[in-house]
């Protein structure tokens, strides 16, 4: 099944040409460890899921580009057709010469309803180019304005005019210390309305990939397009094809309808985060060897004690004893309490692993039966020169304390009423902004009471 990808704003656009670079590179390389019949039915299904064929040969991405400025697409566009290995469809984008001056509600209120036409028709007729539609996927960041607000109006609009479908938001999620003075107003305006339209939002936050980039990948210098390569190669890991526990031989499953329910078993609990694992510059690469067994315990402990990477894991988390009638507001300090995790493994022997260890019932909310809250997906197929890596998707506590963090970082700013005529002479009203609050803490709450 196929996939449309809509990238919107500065943000989604380069993150999302990085995203089907990384798969082009993929399907492209010799590095598959597995038998030449496993590669071409991967290399197959990965090119339906998200690229399509041009009469030219060269595989062109299933995506639509929105941006209000020219720059960034013009750049993503050329720099696809310059690889020679994919580009984009030449009529797949839509932008405009003025920005959104970082300001939420411009980029909802005003770009989104006076452009809403032009766009769903550019996703419309990507859509009607799949022979089976398995969704949509939205790449934007919640800082700014474009990628934010005209980000959280598309996502409804494509709610609206594609109701069954199923449709996952990746959102990036701004550097703690700030890129913009209302960051945290146009985050929580972002999550609020998606929580409402979307199916699931799957996040990665800007210091957690930094950390990664100068920890595991030893960059000195670090530039955005280092980050939003690690974003890339961590989608790519979850997304590629793969054999689902106990499916047939084939790779034709639909991700992001599997994605969904493996993961979202309740509409309350929508926020995804990801951790992947080994990571390390391709210099490093020749001289590792890995075994699945460390690699799996790594993943393990990362889940339950909220780590980001496997650098710097507290060891000393445990889960609470079963049998234990401890209140949750009694359990151990620091225990990451997930509702529903999927394991993607790729590599070598994939087949003899164990993950007993991630269907332990200590791991999981009492209102799930483990059985149905742990999944796995597997390929011998190597992902990205890596011979062995086991990506771990979660819902769980991973962002109650970001989310927590950004809430009362705005209600602070919004109870000195600071920049809110930025956003009332748009039309999103004080209102407005309450009903967001009220929404993310009600998330906030029903994480926290796992």
């Amino acid at each position: 099944m196929s996939i449309v990808t809509v990238q919107l704003g500065q943000c989604g656009n380069q993150i999302g040409h990085e995203v089907f670079s990384a798969l082009c590179s993929d399907i492209r390389g010799t590095h598959g460890l597995c038998s030449k019949k496993e590669n071409e039915s991967y290399q197959e299904s990965c090119k339906e899921r998200f690229f399509s064929e041009e009469e030219s040969g060269v595989p062109a991405a299933r995506a639509v580009l929105v941006d209000m400025e020219p720059k960034v697409i013009s750049q993503t566009l050329s720099t696809a057709a310059r690889s020679g290995h994919w580009k984009y469809s030449s009529h797949s984008h839509f932008c405009q010469k003025q920005g959104s001056g970082n300001n939420w509600a411009n980029g909802y209120c005003v770009h989104g309803p006076r452009h809403k036409e032009a766009i769903m028709e550019l996703v419309q007729k990507e859509a009607e180019k799949c022979d089976r539609l398995g969704g949509f996927f939205t790449i934007m960041s919640m800082a700014g304005g474009t990628g934010s607000g005209l980000g959280a109006f598309v996502t409804q609009s494509l709610r609206d005019a594609f109701p069954t479908s199923f449709l996952l938001n990746h959102v990036i999620w701004p550097y703690g210390t700030g890129e913009v003075i209302v960051q945290n107003y146009n985050s929580v305006l972002t999550l609020s309305h998606l929580y409402h339209s979307s199916d699931a939002l799957l996040v990665h936050e800007n210091d957690v990939i930094h950390k990664i980039c100068a920890q595991l990948m030893n960059i000195k210098q670090i530039s955005f397009r280092d980050v939003n390569g690690v974003i890339a190669h961590q989608l790519g890991s979850v997304f590629q094809p793969t054999h689902a526990a106990g499916g047939g031989s084939g790779y034709s499953r639909n991700p992001l309808g599997d994605l969904l329910e493996a993961l979202v078993p309740h509409p309350e609990f929508r926020l995804l985060g990801l951790r992947n694992i080994p990571q390390m510059a391709q210099s490093s690469l020749a001289f590792s060897t890995f075994s699945w067994p460390g690699l799996l315990k790594h993943l393990r402990q990362i889940l339950i004690a909220n780590a980001h990477m496997e650098e710097g894991i507290d060891w000393q988390v445990r889960p609470p004893q079963p049998g234990s009638s401890i209140p949750s507001t009694n359990k151990p300090l620091h225990f990451n309490t997930s509702i529903a995790n999927l394991v993607v493994l790729r590599g070598k022997d994939v087949h003899s692993v164990d993950l007993g260890s991630f269907q332990d019932p200590s791991l999981y909310t009492s209102w799930l039966n483990p059985q149905d809250a742990f999944n796995a997906w597997k390929t011998p197929r190597a992902f990205n020169k890596y011979e062995k890596s086991a990506a771990l998707v979660s819902n769980s506590q991973f962002l109650l304390k970001p989310l927590d963090s950004i809430v009362g970082k705005a209600w602070n700013m919004f109870a000195s009423k600071a920049y809110l005529h930025q956003y009332t002479k748009f039309g999103i009203q004080e209102e407005d902004f309450l009903d967001c609050f009220t929404t993310l803490e009600q998330v906030i709450s029903s994480y926290t009471n796992l």
